[in-house]
């Protein structure tokens, strides 16, 4: 991770403009000219599995959150209101955001 990117302060919706930038060796994204691989996100969770994946919906969108295996919090449960800054993996055809957080508070 190059954490002399941006860390931009998003909602969901505007992920869908966000395009990996290929102009660079690290897997950086562009968004209205900013290059950055992490996002920071606000939401409510809409749904949640034991395997680390929950749907975060912020009122414009929703992703997907990947928490790593040592960080998954018990607490979570849908309803939730959550902020949540992580790695933005390129968005699938056809499917949702992926933010992977290793920490969450």
């Amino acid at each position: 991770m190059d954490y002399s990117l941006a860390a931009l302060k998003l909602f969901c919706g505007q992920l869908r403009s966000a395009r990996q930038d290929n102009s660079t060796s690290s897997s950086a994204n562009v968004l209205l000219g900013i290059l950055f691989q992490r996002a920071w996100l606000q939401g409510v969770l809409i749904s949640g599995s034991e395997e680390g994946r929950f749907l975060l919906d912020d009122g414009t969108g929703v992703v997907e959150l990947s928490l790593s295996s040592e960080f998954q919090p018990q607490d979570w449960k849908i309803g939730l209101y959550v902020m949540v800054v992580g790695m933005y993996n390129a968005l699938p055809v056809g499917g949702l955001p992926l933010i992977k957080c290793r920490f969450t508070r």
